[in-house]
């Protein structure tokens, strides 16, 4: 299937921080290094385990950030991402988006219908 990235822009407090990050359909939620994150002002608002690619089980920081994608705005949850960990943009972030993987051009293209299941 190939990957595919988005160039999106994080939105916090006034500051923004354009970022390339692979597309992850996989993920529930984004990942962000914590330094981007903390830069544009985004504070941890709870802590949550997640189990790793590896079977690890490891505690992250979670926060709200707001993400734009090609015009289009949302409020989404976002993994304080450790310096080694990758960035990737997540389901929770592609559904507000309203967008989703074509796999054929490796790009992200709008939803035409929603499911409501």
């Amino acid at each position: 299937m190939g990957t595919t990235y988005a160039d999106i822009t994080l939105l916090a407090n006034g500051n923004r921080q354009k970022k390339r990050l692979l597309v992850d359909t996989g993920a529930s939620l984004s990942w962000i290094r914590a330094t981007t994150l903390k830069a544009i002002g985004i504070k941890a608002i709870q802590e949550r385990s997640f189990e790793t690619i590896e079977g690890r089980r490891i505690k992250r920081p979670l926060g709200e950030v707001q993400i734009e994608f090609e015009g289009q705005r949302v409020h989404t949850l976002v993994v304080f991402a450790g310096a080694h960990e990758g960035e990737v943009l997540g389901l929770h972030a592609l559904e507000g988006l309203m967008v989703e993987v074509d796999p054929n051009r490796r790009r992200l293209k709008p939803t035409k219908i929603l499911k409501a299941y």
